[in-house]
């Protein structure tokens, strides 16, 4: 039987979209349960020390106040017991809500009101007083950099750099250099869902859980494992994700205090934190990177340097890959690099948008630019000369690299060619215009993900499987891909996501959602195909000219030609051919060309290559950018539209890094101070030019079964970097901080 239909790599509108603006997608914060309580966390003030009182009379007096839970009177669970371990964290101690008077950060639950309204419990929660033995704290990132370490014990996912040639030697040697320290501001997730959480006990003495999470089966093993319960005990559903950009990669507190709330008063219970409280956790750390580069005359690379530094709370070691971008992109025969943490009495920092890329490609990318400029060489030229066509750290082949082929591409769309070389060469009236680039990078991932595919007696094909949507499209892409895999339109396609009793699929994030679920999709689709078809022509009830026809499955029918005659029959015939009302199939994706990873180890990356102009008014200051290209290779596209949306808005972001935001720490207390939007700036549109996304033709059969990479962050990596060298082109003066502010 053949499968004829072509969706994979068409411009589908999302298929969610009129659930959303309709207002019928049922998000985190929701569900309407009989009996539901409304907590509102109460936050520590100090950042270290040791709750001595907590005065909660006058809360406990409000109308609708049901219960003011604290470490005193909150039920116990295994999570409070020493030997608990949270396998889904970062390596060190976790912080557990509630646990004992300790303070660790500033913005620490210490209270949790619950009440029969939102306002009794928020009104309520403002008249709780605490008093506190104060403790010397450290908030200070630059003091925090002379306590520097590398953990024992590092995260799973973390690459250690590797060293090539002697790089010292080379960089003395050199005859051009430059060296600075680099330097890049703690930024805040800020997605437009705030983390929430509905917790509902059932009759069954189960708990349905509504989670703004970007992994519902590892909210699910995190609160098994805290409550002492079984994980088919609790249930996580989250179908509808506004926006999470790595903030719902583990879970946050509010999902633990809504169920331990739930289960002390056997009430169902929902948690939602405001924006300031979303300025407590989930930031991307603040980083500093020394960076020394050297080149011989002709601009050929002889030495890359790299020692990064990020921060990380006092009990957990965070880190991120940060300083292996330059070594693994760039060819040069001498390349050392060293990374460390650095502990301060804050919450743990986080995974944000392309984390560790975002931060080390741009400051990386900056610098390349100022060597570029010390060796008289245009830097796309620059680039192009120092090109490395595997990954350089490892020496080691990669599937595929279409680099050089999005550099051309994206220097021609974007006009380079008539760049003038100078700075401070363009100029329109009392604006100074410049031209900037870099290169992105970003892994190429795949994680081992499982679908189910069902076809039902009303002609519907049914795609279920637990991965996120957190905005990305992910409902329209897996519904193109089993359209064209069974061969049926996309209108009669229902797609399930966002509930841990599917079949088992990793948290969503890293861009390997598309290329993982996406595999998925396509075997159970496929395998569901063919197990159809068996059954059609094994069952006495099908129709003899049926059995001896060459059947096509098109557009929802079968089509099969005998003796001249065209033969069509609907799949709800096919189905009561068989005598059943559905049939259903289940497959797991695993890396590599059909499942088979090549006998030859291959890097996986996607690449991007980002071209900028910018204006900038000479008496203010002010910056704006006026347009942006971006040309990504990435694989196969399995949705121009819904790819190049996800490039932009990465791209948005990193124009947010590059000039807007920063979050700015008040050390005596131990606090981020611009916890709003109106004093934490992110771009707005006036801000976002026109953004141009090309995708280069790049075809990997090796790096997943459909020949995917991802592109949700790669728009992230070198676009900050791009907007600073532009400002260098415009203006004549380099700089390495973000974001750039006006008069720095």
């Amino acid at each position: 039987m053949n499968v004829v239909s072509a969706n994979i790599g068409q411009p589908v509108p999302r298929i969610d979209g009129f659930a959303k603006v309709t207002g019928q997608a049922t998000y985190a914060a929701e569900p309407h349960p009989p009996g539901l309580l409304y907590g509102v966390i109460v936050n520590s003030l100090i950042a270290r020390g040791r709750i001595e009182a907590i005065h909660d009379e006058a809360a406990r007096a409000v109308p609708g106040v049901i219960e003011v839970m604290t470490h005193h009177n909150r039920p116990h669970t295994a999570l409070f017991e020493k030997s608990y371990v949270d396998g889904l964290g970062v390596p060190g101690s976790p912080y557990r809500p509630l646990h004992d008077g300790e303070i660790h950060f500033n913005g620490q639950p210490v209270a949790v009101v619950f009440a029969e309204t939102f306002e009794a419990a928020r009104e309520a929660a403002m008249l709780i007083q605490v008093d506190y033995e104060r403790w010397p704290h450290n908030a200070d990132f630059d003091a925090a950099l002379y306590q520097k370490y590398m953990p024992s014990k590092t995260r799973s996912n973390y690459v250690p750099p590797k060293t090539r040639g002697n790089a010292s030697e080379a960089y003395a040697l050199s005859p051009i250099k430059i060296e600075g320290r680099f330097h890049l501001a703690p930024e805040h997730h800020n997605p437009m869902e705030m983390h929430a959480t509905t917790v509902i006990p059932e009759e069954d003495c189960t708990l349905t859980v509504w989670d703004k999470t970007q992994g519902p089966q590892a909210v699910q093993t995190y609160l098994a494992s805290a409550l002492s319960l079984s994980g088919n005990e609790v249930r996580v559903r989250n179908p509808y994700v506004g926006g999470a950009f790595g903030s719902g990669l583990r879970a946050q507190h509010n999902v633990f205090l809504a169920a331990l709330g739930a289960k002390m008063l056997k009430r169902p219970i929902r948690v939602t934190l405001t924006r300031p409280q979303m300025f407590t956790h989930v930031f991307r750390p603040e980083a500093v990177m020394d960076i020394a580069l050297a080149a011989d005359r002709d601009g050929t690379l002889q030495s890359i340097i790299v020692e990064g530094v990020t921060d990380t709370s006092r009990f957990e070691h965070n880190m991120e890959n940060l300083v292996i971008w330059g070594p693994i992109g760039y060819k040069c025969p001498n390349a050392t690099a060293d990374y460390k943490i650095a502990p301060r009495d804050t919450y743990t920092s986080s995974d944000m948008r392309a984390p560790g890329a975002a931060t080390g490609v741009n400051l990386f990318e900056m610098a390349i630019d100022e060597l570029a400029w010390a060796c008289g060489m245009d830097p796309l030229a620059f680039r192009l000369h120092n090109y490395s066509e595997i990954d350089a750290m490892h020496n080691m082949p990669l599937t595929s690299n279409a680099l050089r082929e999005a550099l051309l591409q994206g220097a021609e769309r974007f006009g380079w060619n008539g760049r003038p070389p100078a700075p401070r060469s363009l100029r329109d009236g009392r604006e100074f215009i410049g031209h900037g680039m870099a290169i992105g990078i970003w892994d190429a991932m795949f994680s081992p993900t499982a679908a189910r595919a069902r076809l039902t007696s009303d002609g519907r094909l049914h795609i279920a499987t637990p991965a996120s949507d957190i905005g990305t499209g992910t409902y329209t892409i897996l519904a193109q891909t089993a359209s064209e895999a069974f061969g049926i339109p996309i209108d009669r396609i229902d797609i399930e996501l966002g509930d841990s009793t599917l079949p088992e699929c990793p948290t969503e994030g890293g861009s390997w959602t598309a290329a993982s679920a996406g595999a998925a999709v396509w075997l159970a689709c496929q395998s569901l195909r063919e197990k159809f078809l068996k059954a059609l022509a094994k069952s006495e009830n099908t129709p003899e000219r049926i059995r001896q026809s060459e059947v096509t499955l098109t557009e929802g029918e079968l089509r099969g030609v005998r003796d001249g005659r065209r033969e069509v029959f609907s799949l709800q015939e096919a189905l009561s051919f068989i005598g059943e009302a559905s049939i259903e199939a289940e497959e797991t994706a695993k890396p590599g060309l059909r499942g088979k990873i090549s006998e030859m180890r291959k890097a996986r990356f996607t690449h991007s290559a980002v071209f900028c102009e910018v204006r900038v008014d000479e008496e203010l200051g002010i910056v704006r950018v006026t347009r942006l290209v971006n040309a990504v290779a990435a694989g196969r596209i399995m949705n121009p539209k819904t790819a190049a949306s996800q490039v932009r808005g990465a791209m948005v972001m990193a124009t947010g890094m590059a000039l807007h935001e920063e979050s700015l720490m008040d050390e005596r207390y131990g606090r981020f101070m611009n916890h709003n939007f109106s004093e934490y700036h992110i771009p707005s549109h006036a801000d976002i030019p026109e953004m141009d996304v090309l995708f280069v033709d790049e075809k990997d059969e090796e790096v997943s079964p459909l020949g995917i990479k991802g592109v949700g962050e790669i728009g992230m990596c070198g676009t900050a970097a791009a907007i600073a060298n532009a400002i260098f082109h415009a203006t004549g003066k380099r700089y390495r901080t973000l974001p750039i502010m006006p008069g720095a």
